[in-house]
């Protein structure tokens, strides 16, 4: 992942409403924007359907953090992007996956994360935050434009289509079905967070 100084330092002014609500705070750049969202702490929001929420509640996740930032590039005319990503979650990136490997027999667990693409750079604005992670996410097995506000409904509803349009039909997911894929997802959900509470 690359850093979000290759972002444009372009002037915060908008009339939209993120827009407004950085000028609130006195942040009048869009590298200032980032800096200051990268900067808050990782951690799961009380709505994350909620555009402001990462205002609100002063931390956000790869989603409400790059919502934010999507839709002030969104605001501002500039061409960044949302993405949604699956990548391998295994033990090496996240501590206490074997547990779910072995239960759900599976090689990993394909989980969702979020960055902004600019041209050829990636740029993940939860890169160095304490965020359960061990490492940050630089492969994905899938990649995927998403609205800035994505809801978690159609967030889930893409992640199942890349699952069975691309996912399940990996050599090293031969006879898995989506259930026990679903099943180890929550868990992986779960073990995610308890890594952030630890």
């Amino acid at each position: 992942m690359d850093s979000y100084d290759v972002f444009p330092n372009t002037p915060i002014l908008s009339s939209g409403a993120v827009g407004k609500q950085f000028l609130e705070l006195g942040i009048t750049t869009f590298s200032d924007a980032c800096r200051f969202v990268h900067e808050l702490p990782y951690g799961y929001n009380s709505n994350r359907d909620d555009l402001m929420i990462l205002f609100k509640e002063k931390m956000g996740t790869c989603t409400t953090k790059h919502a934010v930032i999507a839709t002030l590039a969104l605001e501002l005319n500039l061409p960044i992007e949302k993405n949604i990503g699956i990548y391998a979650m295994t033990e090496q990136i996240v501590n206490g996956t074997d547990r779910i490997l072995e239960q759900y027999n599976l090689p990993y667990v394909p989980m969702v994360h979020c960055f902004l693409a600019h041209g050829n750079h990636r740029v993940d604005l939860t890169e160095g935050n304490a965020n359960g992670k061990k490492q940050a996410i630089s492969e994905f097995l899938h990649t995927e434009r998403v609205v800035p506000n994505v809801s978690a409904k159609d967030e889930y509803l893409k992640y199942r289509h890349a699952l069975k349009e691309n996912i399940l039909k990996r050599s090293e997911m031969q006879d898995i079905d989506m259930k026990t894929i679903l099943h180890a997802r929550e868990k992986g959900l779960e073990l995610l967070k308890a890594n952030l509470d630890g």
